[in-house]
């Protein structure tokens, strides 16, 4: 019962420390209650035509095919006479909903928008929509509803297609774009004969909008270099062709229309989006029309080093690059409406043709309305902060502010507008590094609150574990200093409730500041352990204290590395390779040693794999598991006969891996050919999916049978979207269940019990606690880095984020976000699955294993000697992150101080 209450209490602690990351790192950066701001001049233009060509990369638009020709006459045309061009820079993540809400509403992601997925923003935004007089839109269902749900009015205006529509198996995916400018030339001839719709269309400051869904589709389909992906891309130039044609022809060619086309993001070469390679975060950008500067010839060599020009055969036309989120305020400038309230763009002045004073008024009003968020933000901080305690952003003080706009207004009087256009350049990019420290205000209080409490919790278990199972000179606590210690924390924590109570701090600041108290009262309790252990010392074997201390931190500081770069996984398995040499066991055990040598170097090979774009190998990774499989039982069928139930399941489970390993490459032949997914892959694919959970329950509860029906029950759902990771995985797995038996007889346990045989079912008496020995340690450690390799060996953080839609083909090719993201998470669980349970029987097989000679074994071992290692391990992980963090921004910081000062 007190194991049970343990886990629990931690448990907790854990659960409150995972959602404290969502405070302190996960919140909204948006503000609200900002006046907007509008340019005082007379814009140039009286519309706006916007044009998102979803999924389009820089290099695919301006790249000119083999013969010197274009794929895009029209927009080519364009960038060499009417227009400017350049590349926008987009963020991670490179998804379609971000993309869309920094180019129309000019702020990128909002983190706090972690858990809503594709399609919704978490909160109400402005944007250039919003801030017209209408706008109409045509495109997608999972991107229109949500810039007419967050204006204000009815004015914006959608037309969307059926989302069944969105299928990655479509015969003709560019049948999208074709509905989009369909609907658009049908819309302006209506037009022409409905008198209060041509009315509302001749007004100003509207704003038209084309998503174009077919190219992002047909990459994820084909694949960006695919003839499908090009094809679409030369529709879309003639049918913007035909669209400013259809526009300039109903507005009498009046030369008040501003054309601009983007892309929201990009697409690697295999056909993924979500992370920030080049060819995801390079975008192109295209603006002509009233109020944009005409191409412009140069003669010296532009500043950009990329290469891109040369390619392009552009290197004779100036290339304006801008930021993805400087596109909103471009649109504004243009015809006349305020920039968005939470953009955070800058203005990028070479596209537009105007006049030098309109060039320093619509700069100067850019920097006002991001002026406003930072007094916005710094205002509320300044109410939930104690006056003395409030610490404001010093380069951008209020008399810094008030000085910064009486000097830019003055300049602007007098016609400095170069003058005045790099001040208000200036006063942008410190209002938006306030924004930022404004945004993070109360990151470093809340993160000594949690650091504290894990610093507690980690010194309470560590406690713990060494009274329960460590041989100490013992002495009685005193009680008194146990009373004592009450009063003191409950007055701690009587202060710490006060003042956040008159900070008027969110409920939740409440549990992350409390929670370390009662934490830290019970380490004070246990006090006495740690005396115990200081009187104990000298019995210890210093030296070999001293040494795997020297290893766990060399481990630990090798695993926090590796989230930076993962090739250090590569390294740290090349170095547990060669622990049975260097321990001993290689003498004793050649064979199984000589497995784990080979396991780990195999597995070493994924690191070293790009995280997205690798091939498949599904059949070669199903074979490699039946003929693991098919070893097993082959080689033990003489000591651990299978039951009779046992005997079909395990044939029926082979062969259900061998069908899986045929099911992607059908699915993936049947999708080539434009046939669409075969109704019977779709159903092997969801009851494989669905019995993966409960067939191994079916089988033997013989430790070797369960989990080799485990691995062919996981196994089976991976290879429906990956190869070999999971099998070499799993055969490292097996292997460091073998020699861990190895290593334990090797410390004088004198029989052995064959693994194969062991039932967990069965009633053991587990009454002894045995005492910690410092193999505890490594295998702790062991458990931890194989997780961590489980996650890292195949992708990374950017990986989970990356969109492939083609590794669950197999399931559904109809855009679901969510279900789509359920199954990519599921497959990112399954190797975990794999090594908790490769632990769990380490553990029962150990108890098992020395219940004659001795047993010593309670089940709260496993989990104490668990949980002491784990907390350590993410503590010294955590600091070494903090620590690395640090030194990076020192760093910088050097590096602007050496740049400044020389």
């Amino acid at each position: 019962m007190r194991m049970i209450t343990f886990f629990l209490v931690g448990l907790t602690v854990h659960v409150v420390f995972f959602i404290s990351i969502f405070d302190i790192y996960f919140t909204s950066p948006l503000v609200h209650g900002m006046t907007p701001q509008s340019i005082p001049l007379v814009p140039p233009a009286s519309r706006l035509v916007l044009v998102v060509a979803d999924g389009l990369r820089a290099d695919s638009l301006f790249t000119l095919l083999s013969n010197d020709s274009s794929m895009i006459p029209y927009l080519r045309n364009v960038i060499e006479d009417m227009g400017t061009w350049g590349v926008s820079h987009t963020r991670v993540p490179t998804e379609s909903r971000p993309g869309h809400v920094a180019l129309i509403a000019g702020f990128y992601e909002d983190v706090s928008a972690v858990a809503k997925g594709w399609k919704e923003n978490p909160v109400e935004f402005d944007s250039v929509f919003n801030e017209s007089r209408h706008t109409w839109c045509w495109g997608s269902p999972d991107i229109l509803p949500m810039f007419a749900k967050g204006a204000s009015g009815d004015h914006v205006y959608t037309h969307t297609y059926p989302a069944q529509e969105e299928d990655f198996a479509s015969t003709d995916a560019s049948r999208l774009d074709s509905w989009v400018f369909t609907q658009v030339k049908a819309f302006f001839n209506s037009a022409k004969w409905n008198s209060s719709l041509r009315a509302s269309l001749l007004e100003d400051k509207n704003v038209f909008f084309l998503h174009l869904l077919g190219i992002d589709t047909n990459g994820h389909a084909h694949r960006p270099v695919s003839k499908e992906y090009i094809d679409n891309i030369a529709l879309v130039d003639s049918g913007v062709a035909e669209l400013v044609s259809t526009v300039e022809e109903f507005f009498d060619y009046d030369g008040r229309t501003a054309y601009v086309f983007t892309s929201d993001h990009g697409m690697t070469n295999w056909g993924s989006h979500g992370a920030g390679h080049p060819s995801e975060t390079l975008t192109p950008l295209v603006a002509w029309g009233a109020g944009v500067n005409r191409a412009r010839i140069v003669t010296e060599p532009q500043q950009y080093t990329d290469g891109y020009l040369k390619d392009w055969k552009l290197e004779h036309l100036r290339r304006v690059d801008v930021n993805q989120a400087d596109i909103a305020p471009l649109m504004a400038s243009l015809i006349g409406v305020p920039i968005p309230v939470n953009s955070v763009g800058v203005l990028p002045l070479l596209y537009l043709n105007n006049s030098e004073q309109f060039k320093a008024e619509s700069m100067y009003t850019n920097a006002i309305q991001i002026l406003e968020q930072f007094k916005m933000k710094m205002s509320q901080r300044k109410e939930t902060t104690l006056s003395f305690l409030f610490t404001p952003y010093q380069p951008l003080t209020e008399s810094k502010q008030a000085e910064l706009i009486h000097k830019a207004r003055i300049l602007i009087q007098l016609e400095k507008y170069e003058d005045a256009v790099s001040l208000c350049q200036s006063l942008i990019s410190r209002s938006l590094e306030g924004l930022v420290y404004y945004h993070t205000y109360d990151r470093f209080f809340l993160g000594c609150s949690v650091v504290l409490g894990f610093v507690g919790w980690t010194s309470y278990v560590i406690l713990v574990i060494l009274k329960t199972h460590a041989s100490l000179n013992r002495h009685p606590n005193l009680t008194q200093q146990v009373g004592t210690h009450s009063k003191l924390c409950m007055c701690v924590a009587a202060v710490i409730a006060v003042f956040l109570f008159i900070q008027r701090s969110p409920f939740t600041y409440y549990i992350y500041c409390l929670l370390p108290v009662p934490v830290w009262y019970s380490v004070l309790k246990e006090s006495g352990t740690l005396t115990d252990l200081i009187r104990s010392a000298p019995s210890l074997p210093l030296w070999k204290c001293l040494g795997y201390f020297v290893l766990v931190a060399f481990g630990i500081e090798l695993l926090v590395v590796s989230f930076f770069h993962r090739a250090m996984l590569t390294v740290g398995l090349a170095a547990l390779s060669l622990w049975p040499l260097l321990s001993g066991l290689f003498s004793k055990a050649k064979v199984r040693s000589g497995s784990w040598f080979l396991g780990c170097l195999c597995l070493a090979a994924f690191p070293l794999m790009p995280v997205v774009g690798r091939e498949p190998n599904v059949v070669c990774a199903g074979l490699l598991t039946l003929f693991t499989s098919a070893c097993y039982l082959w080689s033990s069928r003489h000591k651990t006969p299978l039951h009779l139930g046992d005997k079909p399941q395990f044939v029926s489970q082979m062969l259900h891996v061998a069908v899986c390993a045929c099911v992607p490459s059908l699915t993936h032949a049947s999708l080539q050919q434009k046939q669409g997914l075969p109704l019977l892959n779709q159903v092997i694919s969801w009851s494989t999916l669905a019995s993966s959970i409960f067939v191994p329950l079916l089988s033997s509860t013989r430790l070797f049978h369960r989990l080799l029906s485990i691995f062919l029950s996981l196994t089976s759902t991976y290879l429906l979207s990956e190869a070999l990771f999971p099998p070499v995985l799993s055969w490292l797995m097996f292997v460091w269940i073998n020699i861990e038996q190895e290593a334990l007889l090797s410390q004088g346990v004198s029989s052995r019990q064959e693994l194969s045989v062991i039932d967990f079912s069965a009633n053991i008496d587990i009454t002894r606690i045995r005492q910690l020995k410092l193999d505890d340690i490594r295998r702790s450690y062991f458990f931890v880095f194989f997780i961590i390799t489980a996650f890292f060996g195949t992708g990374n953080i950017a990986s989970i984020n990356s969109f492939d839609p083609a590794s669950v083909y197999c399931f559904l090719t109809v855009f679901n976000p969510f279900i789509m993201g359920g199954l990519m998470m599921w497959k990112v669980i399954i190797p975990f699955i794999i090594v908790m349970c490769t632990f769990e029987t380490i553990q029962v097989h150990f108890f098992f294993l020395v219940q004659d000679y001795g047993s010593w074994l309670d089940i709260g071992t496993s989990i104490s000697h668990y949980v002491i290692v784990m907390s350590m391990t993410i503590f010294l992980m955590l600091l070494s992150v903090v620590t690395h963090i640090l030194t990076s921004k020192r760093l910088i910081l050097w590096r602007k101080t050496k740049m400044h000062f020389p």
